[in-house]
């Protein structure tokens, strides 16, 4: 899965982003793109969906990008 946010180039933010979702059940892997905001998250299907991350990005700060 990949979104993109505003993060306006910001290192602690995108270190507490990459924190938060690691920590969600059913996520293996996410990497931030300082460059681009581009977020690619790895995550088992069966265990989170679209929506949850998509919620939880949202809920903790970071505006996702159309």
């Amino acid at each position: 899965m990949t979104v993109y946010i505003d993060v306006a180039n910001n290192k602690q933010a995108i270190e507490k982003l990459e924190e938060i979702l690691l920590q969600l059940n059913g996520v293996e892997r996410a990497l931030v793109d300082i460059d681009d905001g581009e977020v690619k998250i790895t995550f088992s299907e069966k265990e989170l969906s679209h929506e949850a991350i998509l919620s939880t990005i949202s809920r903790n700060g970071f505006d996702i990008l159309p």
